[in-house]
């Protein structure tokens, strides 16, 4: 895999995480641990990507 095809694809894990966070934060009955969670990975995912993009 190039390294531009890697990176689209992080690029849209990252956007799919941020669509579930969004989501999870407007449900009534989803764990704040769940949403920390997902947040620590959407945040790996934004290094990662940075760190790659430079």
């Amino acid at each position: 895999m190039s390294l531009g095809a890697h990176l689209q694809e992080l690029k849209k894990k990252h956007a799919s995480l941020s669509a579930k966070v969004e989501e999870a934060q407007r449900s009534p009955g989803i764990d704040d641990l769940k949403i920390r969670e997902l947040k620590k990975e959407k945040l790996r995912l934004k290094e990662e990507i940075s760190r790659l993009d430079s």
